[in-house]
């Protein structure tokens, strides 16, 4: 059986119950047993036939039928890994034996182990073929020759074995080796020709500390994640014919489910849909109606967020202060009137004992929110504060400001200064990935910026046509979401920087509005607009699903106001709530016993055409 060959048989007969090498996890007894390179005069240690081309000689079954349209063979090998996956070895085994079929080849699975023990040179062997490389780093294997793994089409191979050899001097440096680890950065990584500034880089790190060394190369060890992580990124460069990525099965139902979800238009449930039945979600459940209309602002709302725990709903604006409503009454609980001016901007710590807010007067200020009191107050900076952003853990936060020395400046709890980033833009809006690894700033001057908030280094900018007003980040930290004064809304990947999806149909131009991500599992997004209404899109398939009415005119004037904020509740995917000129703040629920006032909704065909428009509250 050569290394790509995936299927073995049993032979003529299979009733004199003849052994045959197992495969349903990396436990299983083939990947320790010698296989047959497709030469006649080779046995197997068991007593059965030899093995030619995964195919027994003399006599090789006919072409197996297609499972209901499907390649037969893929379909059982992703059983098998599927049931190693659900941890039954046993029924995996069995499986491979009845079928005939295995995972993945016994070479595979020793490329596997060897990744995973440390073991290089087999690993390199098994990988590339078991004859030395002229890049030097000669390699070897112990069951003699091996031609290597099938790679998918157009693999840098060098790139993979500077992969490789990096894992390797990363750990000979932990262990203290430096005479085996300068060896192979001299020997092995060097003859490689990869970018002069990875090898700088990897030679700077031989004067670090083992923790030095990790924090430096984003690296948790060889007892860590290191190895299959490594082995992770090596696969996917392996033809998936020979390894099948990991948990397959699961990916593929995963699949299965996003595409129900992406043409489910009111898919909004707290639950995963289950694989039983094709989801359809009804639209009587989702937030369509105003169930309340708070009208304790002294001005218009400009800035609104629930809590993390949705038990806390925080409201600021024209108004110096700033309101806090319990949600399960919407009572206003605290109201917080330190501030001597406009109130733009309010954001919770992750464990919402904690309060932000960020005013015209030129302050931040924290509070302790069950009691009220603040805190803390940052007056550091010159010009109005415009944003604040809290690092993961709590701990610390960053405030953005217009103007002055302390544009965008870290902060630890106590107002200790931790950092002050040296801007040359005025910080409109800034976002800090969940997790920990990414801040992203949008400025005036049309700039979004991308840190590495671990080190607080520039990765990229991007520098856009038109004005943007706010950015959020997506929970799973791959996305944010950017809000345009020209009337769009766009989704962008932030380790590619490529728009994924844009959203039109809202207005803007003039005024500072307010979109985020909403929904049970972010798959909405919501935002308002200068035609005082609320628009909720897809974010899947970017169909604009509904426009909702709600927000009054201003007293006095004829013209619409702006819905200049919005906030999902993410302890209840069926309620969020809107601000506007109007000094309101609506509370969104589903239908439930009677419809809602045609005035409070339009809905929109999902095969209408969308246009251009969005809108927000505060000055750029």
């Amino acid at each position: 059986m050569t290394a790509q060959g995936m299927r073995f048989h049993q032979g003529a007969s299979t009733s004199n119950g003849t052994q045959h090498a197992s495969n349903g996890s990396q436990q299983h007894d083939y990947q320790t047993q010698p296989f047959s390179n497709g030469t006649d005069n080779h046995t197997t240690p068991n007593g059965t036939l030899p093995q030619k081309n995964g195919v027994h000689s003399p006599t090789a079954r006919p072409t197996p039928q297609p499972f209901y349209g499907h390649d037969r063979e893929e379909v059982t090998r992703l059983i098998i890994q599927g049931l190693d996956d659900l941890g039954y070895h046993g029924a995996a085994s069995t499986l491979s034996r009845e079928s005939g079929y295995e995972v993945e080849s016994p070479a595979v699975a020793q490329f596997r182990h060897a990744v995973l023990q440390g073991e290089w040179s087999e690993a390199e062997a098994l990988l590339f073929g078991s004859e030395p490389a002229e890049e030097g780093g000669g390699v070897s294997i112990r069951n003699g020759t091996h031609p290597g793994l099938k790679f998918v089409d157009g693999v840098d191979q060098n790139q993979l074995r500077f992969r490789l050899r990096t894992q390797k001097y990363l750990e000979l440096l932990e262990s203290k080796d430096l005479g085996r680890a300068l060896m192979v950065l001299r020997q092995e990584l060097t003859p490689l020709k990869q970018e002069r500034s990875k090898l700088q880089h990897l030679a700077s790190m031989l004067v670090n500390t083992p923790d030095g060394l990790k924090k430096e190369a984003r690296w948790d060890g060889a007892t860590g994640q290191s190895r299959q992580i490594l082995l992770q990124e090596l696969s996917r460069s392996i033809a998936p014919s020979i390894m099948i990525p990991a948990h397959r099965l699961a990916e593929l139902l995963d699949q299965v489910k996003r595409n129900q979800i992406s043409r489910c238009l009111y898919h909004n449930p707290s639950k995963s849909p289950s694989l039983f039945e094709d989801h359809m979600c009804d639209r009587s459940q989702f937030p369509l109606r105003t169930v309340r209309e708070l009208a304790q602002n002294a001005g218009e709302v400009w800035a609104m967020e629930f809590s993390h725990d949705g038990k806390w709903l925080a409201t600021s604006g024209q108004a110096t202060d700033v309101l806090i409503y319990d949600t399960s009454t919407f009572q206003v609980t605290h109201r917080l009137t330190e501030h001597t001016d406009h109130v733009a901007y309010l954001a919770w710590c992750p464990g919402d004992r904690k309060l932000i807010t960020c005013s015209h007067d030129k302050t931040a200020r924290v509070w302790d929110a069950p009691s009220g009191q603040c805190t803390l107050k940052i007056d550091h900076h010159t010009e109005p504060v415009t944003a604040a952003a809290w690092s993961p853990d709590g701990q610390s936060f960053v405030t953005g400001s217009l103007h002055g020395s302390h544009r965008l400046c870290l902060w630890s709890i106590e107002g200790e200064p931790l950092y002050n980033w040296a801007v040359d833009y005025r910080v409109q809006d800034c976002a800090i990935s969940p997790d920990g690894k990414r801040m992203v700033v949008i400025s005036s001057e049309c700039q979004i910026v991308v840190y590495n908030y671990e080190n607080h280094e520039e990765e990229y900018s991007i520098l856009l046509k038109g004005r943007m007003t706010c950015v959020n980040i997506s929970q799973d930290s791959q996305h944010m979401l950017i809000n345009m004064a020209s009337s769009e809304i766009q989704l962008i990947n932030i380790d590619t920087a490529e728009i994924v999806k844009r959203f039109l149909g809202q207005r803007q131009g003039e005024y500072v509005i307010r979109s985020t991500f909403g929904g049970a599992d972010q798959n909405l997004i919501i935002s308002g607009s200068e035609d005082a209404r609320v628009y909720i899109w897809h974010k899947e398939n970017g169909s604009l699903i509904e426009r909702l009415e709600g927000h009054g005119r201003l007293e006095g004037q004829g013209s619409p106001g702006c819905v200049n904020v919005v906030a999902w509740n993410p302890a209840d995917p069926c309620m969020f709530a809107s601000g506007g000129d109007d000094q309101k703040v609506r509370i969104w629920g589903k239908e439930g016993g009677g419809e809602a006032p045609a005035k409070h909704r339009t809905r929109i065909s999902t095969s209408s055409s969308l246009r251009d428009g969005t809108a927000s509250r505060g000055s750029y």
